[in-house]
């Protein structure tokens, strides 16, 4: 989340009046992630979050996004739900952009990640899996293997090697690798997925998990695919340590709700490596084209490398914590 579309407070009353949610009370630009610009906006009815999509984001493919969040909500999982106007359109346009309210989510993401916050992550990802098997709509994974071989040719390849000698050479080696040995569609069990359960988008409130946000990357990809997204965003430390007591907890908490197949673990090192690059890939492309005004610090890309580096001397799951 980040504000790069600013809106006038006459733009955002008339907005607004086409809602049945009251007067606006504060609105205030929210500061995190790279994507969307997002505003906390608070009525006298109470709070809301207002959506601006921005370029990166496909208008065709909004719908997807908004509808599967009111899939999911209909099915027990906690999640954000877009508001209807009083036209029944969830999607309208705001200063020249797509723009959607959607309900407020109460709650914190942990600053500092616990083994019981990864235990009720696996938990929430596998009742998101399996509530998402009855979706019947679905979108294409545009950042998977050929989206990162597209990503990386829009990158200017000097810029990999500032950040680290030889980087440009090892993500061409590693695209081809990968690219040689990824699944193939069928052989794992597919499904829709968040593809970005970062830290900052799992809500807790005393110690349980109260919700997810940000469904802007979702798609229909590999189940696995998204549980060592999470495995990557939540298992290692600051310094760069992977926490195997974090995987084992998120892992077996998952298999508790989704049991995996044995081919879905046996395939858990390479899809690792695919997660691993995938975030290197976009950080790394981030990292030279944010907008110098937005209200976003882009991430840096060498955390990527190292966890990337990490599962690339992984030849065994028992390295993921399991038995």
């Amino acid at each position: 989340m980040a504000v790069y579309t600013e809106v006038s407070d006459e733009d955002l009353k008339a907005f607004v009046a086409a809602y049945d949610i009251g007067d606006v009370v504060s609105f205030k630009g929210i500061a995190e992630g790279v994507e969307n610009s997002n505003y906390m906006l608070q009525t006298d009815k109470g709070p809301y979050i207002l959506t601006l999509y921005e370029k990166r984001v496909n208008p065709a493919e909004l719908p997807f996004f908004l509808g599967l969040m009111e899939h999911l909500a209909r099915a027990g999982v906690q999640c954000p739900v877009p508001l209807k106007a009083r036209d029944g359109a969830a999607l309208r346009t705001l200063c020249g952009r797509p723009a959607a309210i959607i309900t407020f989510l109460s709650g914190m993401w942990p600053r500092r990640i616990a083994v019981e916050h990864c235990a009720e992550l696996g938990k929430a990802l596998a009742g998101l899996h399996r509530a998402g098997l009855s979706f019947d709509s679905s979108r294409a994974n545009s950042l998977s293997v050929d989206g990162w071989v597209s990503l990386f040719a829009r990158t200017d390849r000097q810029a990999a090697d500032d950040i680290e000698a030889g980087l440009n050479t090892l993500i061409t080696e590693e695209l081809g690798a990968l690219k040689k040995a990824w699944p193939a569609p069928g052989t794992l069990p597919s499904g829709v997925i968040h593809a970005d359960l970062f830290p900052d988008n799992v809500f807790f409130r005393d110690g349980k998990c109260s919700g997810l946000i940000d469904f802007y990357f979702a798609c229909n990809d590999f189940l696995a695919y998204d549980l060592v997204i999470c495995l990557n965003a939540w298992c290692f430390e600051q310094d760069g340590a992977f926490n195997i007591t974090k995987a084992n907890r998120l892992l077996s908490s998952y298999e508790a709700v989704r049991p995996l197949t044995p081919a879905e673990k046996a395939a858990l090192p390479l899809l690792a490596r695919g997660a691993a690059i995938r975030f290197l890939l976009t950080r790394l492309y981030d990292w030279v084209n944010t907008p110098a005004g937005a209200m976003v610090k882009p991430k840096n890309p060498r955390e990527y490398l190292q966890k990337l580096n990490f599962h690339r001397t992984v030849t065994d799951i028992t390295a993921y914590g399991f038995n």
